[in-house]
């Protein structure tokens, strides 16, 4: 753990304000992409990463420093996502979330793309591609791809996020990378066109 991140879980365990500004700062858009890419929904994933670092305010005298402050907090992330899409399961029975009402809620890149509407809606169909594909995932499996694609963490980290063996880390990426070449294939007959 580098001197920097001690010094500022000192401070937050000393209940300074502005290391608490400081920590949100610094992980806020982090903490948002990784529920956006569990869930799938923008607000969601909005009250996902609020009520994460609720739980870091409140929790933070626990920490012990085993893990990197980092990772502890996605932990917070991956357990508040998963808790959430569980009881979305059992309130509805039936998930009835379109991939229309996903795409009106993602977050849009601004690029040359918006010049295209072509463009603009080759890449919304991509996503919303994507989006089905890793939705066919467990959560798990979808977790550990979000870690290793999305955020570039090693295996060994989302190990320990997830506190599973480094050896499942790797089986379940490998299932999940299978999985989702499967249900992308026809994008490969694309290429090779």
């Amino acid at each position: 753990m580098a001197n920097d991140e001690k010094e500022l879980i000192r401070r937050l365990q000393a209940g300074e304000t502005s290391a608490f500004r400081e920590l949100v700062e610094n992980h806020k858009r982090a903490l948002f992409n990784l529920a956006y890419d569990l869930l799938g929904n923008a607000q969601d994933a909005e009250d996902i990463s609020q009520e994460a670092f609720i739980k870091v305010y409140h929790s933070i005298g626990d920490f012990r420093g085993d893990a990197r402050l980092g990772s502890w907090m996605y932990r917070i992330v991956v357990n508040l996502c998963l808790n959430r899409r569980r009881k979305k399961a059992w309130s509805e029975m039936e998930l009835r979330e379109s991939f229309e009402d996903d795409a009106t809620h993602a977050p849009t890149p601004t690029s040359d793309h918006e010049a295209n509407p072509e463009k603009t809606t080759e890449a919304e169909m991509i996503r919303q591609h994507l989006r089905r594909a890793l939705d066919l995932l467990s959560p798990q499996q979808k977790t550990i791809f979000v870690l290793r694609h999305d955020d570039d963490l090693p295996l060994a980290e989302i190990s320990k996020i997830l506190k599973i063996s480094e050896g499942t880390v790797k089986s379940q990426l490998f299932r999940a990378l299978r999985k989702l070449q499967e249900e992308l294939a026809f994008y490969k007959a694309d290429f090779v066109a």
